[in-house]
């Protein structure tokens, strides 16, 4: 039985601002969920969300938490689970933070534990220098992720730049964050040289399903959606109108845990590619995804938004060795002296009120239980 629900408002700062076509991030903005039984498990769930990507925002969220919250306590948590989702329904990353705690607490498979393993992760590139990319490839890397969506002409030369200098030693993997048009895409796909490319990602905004299906077409390389995926019926609208050889899913915006397994393997029977991670996402958020892609992917992870924190949230952060995500066989613990660094606003559940109380009490682990 879930006796206690505690919610907090982090604040993750970047160790350096990261650029994306519609924004520029300088801290992730997350929801944190915790849940507590009866015997004084607890199992967490995040959300982190991003100015731009979808309708959904922390302020939104931290509202509606505080209102269903009183709803989930004194409930079992496979209905609790349940009755998340239902509230949430539109609400995806917020209907994850609740859900995965509840999985977690569970102990649900997915989540180990398991004999450790290694998840090779991509690595972003913010510049076209060489110091940059010989760093990255003498870190293990071989996938590298290039940010275009931005002007087309100087997209292109900037990829070209890379292409010379990464010399096939990696996989280029371009994210164009719904950046263009689509007679911009086409002219982007049509002037680039596919060598050494992966694939293409998001080039046109996210409900243009038409402009997707002609740039997938006139692509001298695999084209993969990622913003325009939130639910099954868009893997399958993806399939049948030829969108997309490749699609990205992120836990935040399938729900849980169990509806981002069954994704992965739609989209296998489906006959496309998946790839798995979320660039914007703390240590729980990218920790969870690895899990799931455990045996699941061969396609590089890109769950890798916790090296992107000055801080996670581990008593034992995650590790990168040699390019991959060393996924420990235990489920890691979250340490209360991280959350209270991090923590910005907090509430508790149940109270008679559904009232806030001090960052101080709650931030800590001597968070009092139901009398």
């Amino acid at each position: 039985m879930i006796e206690q629900l505690i919610l907090r408002r982090l604040k993750l700062p970047l160790k350096t601002p990261y650029r994306l076509a519609f924004a520029e991030l300088v801290c992730f903005e997350t929801l944190l969920i915790e849940a507590r039984d009866e015997d004084g498990r607890k199992g967490f769930g995040e959300a982190t969300y991003l100015p731009g990507y979808g309708s959904e925002s922390l302020d939104d969220a931290w509202s509606i938490a505080q209102q269903i919250a009183p709803h989930l306590v004194n409930r079992r948590p496979d209905a609790a689970r349940r009755a998340a989702a239902l509230h949430l329904a539109g609400r995806p990353f917020t209907a994850t933070a609740f859900v995965t705690a509840f999985e977690m607490l569970e102990d649900h498979p997915l989540l180990g534990p398991k004999a450790p393993a290694r998840i090779p992760l991509l690595a972003g590139l913010n510049g076209t220098g060489e110091q940059e990319i010989e760093a990255r490839l003498a870190e293990g890397y071989r996938t590298l992720k290039v940010k275009v969506g931005f002007d087309p002409d100087e997209d292109l030369k900037r990829v070209r730049q890379i292409q010379r200098r990464v010399a096939g030693r990696a996989e280029l993997r371009l994210d164009a964050n719904q950046g263009w048009t689509r007679d911009q895409a086409l002219g982007f796909v049509g002037a680039l040289d596919p060598a050494g490319i992966e694939l293409l990602e998001q080039p046109c905004p996210a409900g243009d399903w038409e402009a997707a299906a002609a740039v997938a077409q006139a692509a001298p390389l695999p084209l993969m959606l990622d913003e325009s995926i939130y639910r099954p019926s868009d893997i399958e609208r993806a399939a049948q109108l030829g969108a997309a050889g490749m699609i990205k899913l992120k836990l935040m915006k399938l729900g849980g845990l169990e509806a981002l397994a069954a994704a992965l393997e739609r989209i296998a029977e489906l006959g496309m590619t998946a790839v798995l991670g979320n660039g914007v996402a703390g240590e729980l958020g990218c920790w969870m995804e690895a899990a799931v892609a455990r045996d699941r992917l061969a396609a590089a992870g890109e769950m890798n938004g916790f090296l992107r924190a000055r801080m996670g949230l581990f008593a034992t952060p995650l590790k990168v060795e040699r390019g991959q995500l060393l996924l420990p066989a235990d489920r890691p613990r979250v340490d209360p002296n991280r959350l209270a660094d991090t923590c910005e606003a907090a509430a508790v559940f149940p109270s008679h009120a559904a009232v806030s109380v001090s960052i101080e009490r709650i931030c800590t682990d001597s968070v009092p239980t139901r009398s």
